[in-house]
């Protein structure tokens, strides 16, 4: 089965929202093909189903001010931060063709997450009973999706620049006190977000046993 990765570079998130219902339209009418969605976002929070707002630790005047954008959701969890120094994966996938499990393929995206971090020399974990990956007790890579006719959207945000940890002072990030960790401040060295995509849709694909036809705005990159 083959997955057509976009890489939609740097873009708000209502944008990447819409794209991700179109993409979704798609993808149900088709039996052998899903999609995976790359992108960053300026600065915006995101409110799951279960959030609480008091875990928004700022007034929406003040987050207005400050240029951060917010948001209410369909999908799982509770409120969380993106911007421009994470890579955010959105996978469009028919759990019909892959498996029709939820529990299967939340632990997948933890295992895409770790086996793409593993690759460039962090060593990270699960922590039992919590979604997404953590570096020991900070966490790196935040999990929140839906599901709906067995199509999944929504995805995984994975903190690459150190510069965009100080915003999750914002939240409660998932609605609890944990602090949060980059890649930059693991590895302490500069990273390049861009240089990281194509290694991680190798890693979505590999693991979900898929066939990678990669686009972006320049053209086209196929494996």
């Amino acid at each position: 089965m083959f997955c057509q990765v976009h890489d939609l570079g740097l873009i708000d998130y209502g944008i990447g929202w819409q794209l991700q219902k179109d993409f979704f339209s798609e993808v149900e009418t088709s039996k052998n093909s899903h999609t995976l969605i790359l992108c960053r976002h300026n600065p915006v929070i995101t409110l799951g189903r279960n959030a609480h707002e008091e875990n928004i630790l700022f007034s929406r005047d003040d987050l207005f001010l400050k240029g951060v954008d917010l948001f209410q959701t369909e999908r799982g969890g509770d409120v969380t931060y993106h911007g421009p120094g994470q890579i955010v994966a959105y996978p469009i996938f028919n759990l019909a063709y892959l498996k029709k499990d939820i529990h299967w393929f939340l632990r997948k995206l933890e295992d895409v997450a770790i086996d793409f971090l593993s690759e460039l020399g962090v060593n990270c974990n699960r922590r039992p009973g919590l979604t997404g990956v953590w570096v020991d007790k900070k966490k790196i890579a935040s999990i929140g999706i839906s599901i709906r006719h067995w199509i999944t959207f929504h995805g995984m945000s994975i903190n690459i620049k150190d510069a965009d940890l100080a915003d999750f002072s914002l939240i409660r990030p998932c609605g609890m006190d944990i602090e949060m960790t980059s890649l930059e401040t693991v590895l302490a060295k500069e990273m390049q977000v861009d240089d990281l995509k194509e290694v991680l849709a190798d890693k979505f694909c590999a693991g979900f046993r898929l066939k990678a036809l990669m686009q972006e705005e320049a053209g086209i990159w196929r494996k």
